[in-house]
């Protein structure tokens, strides 16, 4: 398989791969490979945290304003926790496709909660499900108590239904919007009536609330529920259109390819088994294509584990990872919206794009940065009320740069610029890395990791 190859698929189903890792792949094909990535991540490890704090909460405690309060705010504080933990997963990753799987699920589930063991169980279930089977990933979702509150079907009763989930679930999760009817949202509205979950997260249906009538969906009827509604809108090929088109939009090109999706569509449909459709799309020649290299945009999180994967480091001061990930545009387990984040482009403005390209100097090299009392940085100051809000600091990390030289000993700094950065570079890039040839390793790397082209992999 071909060096250009590996790089490209490293880059886009895990964090980047190093030299030492390329150099034990080189006699294996493109089959034993791709075989190998999915055997690694047959096993699941689930994120933990400790919930202590939780052992002692009764009814009664729940009922007392003040010991509530308090136990919200040790919840928002272990939900902080939490995301360093998850980031750290990210940054050390045993399988490796399956936390970037698990990172593409939620942003398509996308859901949040402040209450740290149900957004656990939450977490814990898009990494059990990454690779599994869409139908069962999708009726487990639909019961999580973390999504039942976020989409307010914990207020869905026979007598007053509550549209939101039922909306998100075709609009968002299956089908995509203007593929169903204002009717088909009511009556699949009925059939996830009741849904709730006991204090431990555990889901449970309110049989008095649930509504048993008769509903009519896809012009199927019958007493439907949750999971029928489910069945039913997986029967549709436009679910396995839809799914298809966002893997490949996240993993392939964002410029469709109607006869891939379609290639993936008769592998998905109807059994829906994600890791069958996936392991399809990697196994493809058209997956390696030159018009697919080089050509994404990384996420702010991609960015991070990219960096952590060519230089080893971590926060030395506490938070500092989240003011990072604000300033970015992405903070784990905490989405703008229903919708998720925007990709793409959409991580691109006049702000973030300088402060990704000061990134590797900021983390690495203790770069100043300044930022607003939000948590963003400025790249500039457009008024006296943003100047008062502006602040300036220095993001304390440790980076494990004899690490860094282990790995890369025997490679020179021209093999470093191919092996790191799999776009094509501008002829000024070139022009600045060509005056830098002969500088220090870990200066050469510095400037390369800040250059445009490292934002695309």
């Amino acid at each position: 398989m071909k060096t250009t190859h590996v790089l490209h698929l490293y880059n886009r189903i895990g964090f980047g791969i190093t030299p030492n890792e390329l150099n034990a792949l080189k006699r294996k094909s493109k089959k034993e490979i791709v075989e190998d990535l999915f055997s690694e991540s047959k096993q699941v490890t689930p994120l933990e945290i400790d919930l202590s704090f939780l052992n002692n909460v009764s009814k009664a405690t729940l009922k007392n304003k003040k010991r509530k309060k308090e136990l919200m705010k040790l919840n928002r504080k272990k939900v902080k926790e939490l995301n360093k933990i998850w980031l750290n997963r990210i940054f050390n990753p045993k399988e490796v496709l399956r936390e970037k799987m698990t990172l593409f699920w939620a942003n398509h589930f996308v859901c949040k909660d402040n209450n740290t063991l149900h957004i656990l169980k939450f977490n814990n279930l898009l990494r059990a499900q990454a690779l599994g089977n869409f139908r069962t990933f999708t009726k487990l979702v639909s019961k999580e108590s973390s999504m039942l509150k976020y989409l307010n079907n914990k207020q869905n009763r026979k007598n007053s239904p509550n549209e939101n989930f039922a909306r998100e679930l075709m609009e968002l999760f299956t089908l995509g919007q203007g593929n169903y009817t204002e009717r088909d949202i009511k009556e699949s509205a009925r059939a996830f009536t009741g849904y709730n979950h006991n204090f431990k997260g555990d889901f449970k249906l309110k049989q008095r609330q649930h509504d048993t009538g008769e509903k009519s969906f896809f012009n199927e009827k019958g007493n439907f529920n949750g999971d029928d509604i489910i069945d039913i809108i997986l029967k549709q090929t436009q679910c396995a259109q839809f799914i298809c088109k966002k893997l490949y939009a996240h993993f392939v090109n964002e410029q469709i390819n109607e006869d891939h999706v379609n290639e993936m569509v008769a592998v998905f449909y109807p059994n829906y088994n994600i890791e069958t459709v996936i392991k399809h799309v990697l196994l493809s020649d058209w997956f390696y294509d030159a018009n697919n290299i080089g050509n994404k945009i990384k996420s702010p999180i991609d960015l991070l584990a990219s960096i952590h994967k060519i230089v080893p480091f971590s926060f030395e001061k506490k938070k500092q990872h989240l003011l990072v990930q604000r300033t970015l545009g992405q903070t784990l387990l905490n989405p703008p919206n229903v919708a998720g984040w925007k990709e793409g482009k959409g991580w691109i403005d006049s702000n973030t794009i300088i402060t990704r390209l000061r990134l590797p100097s900021i983390l690495l090299n203790n770069a100043e940065i300044n930022y607003s009392e939000k948590g963003d940085f400025k790249s500039e100051v457009v008024n006296l009320k943003d100047k008062k809000l502006r602040k300036r600091a220095y993001i304390k990390t440790i980076p494990k740069w004899t690490v860094f030289e282990k790995n890369y000993q025997n490679i020179s700094n021209k093999e470093l610029l191919s092996f790191i950065i799999t776009s094509t570079v501008s002829e000024n890039a070139k022009n600045v890395l060509n005056e830098l040839q002969n500088s220090s390793k870990k200066d050469f790397c510095i400037q390369l990791l800040s250059l445009p082209e490292f934002q695309l992999c």
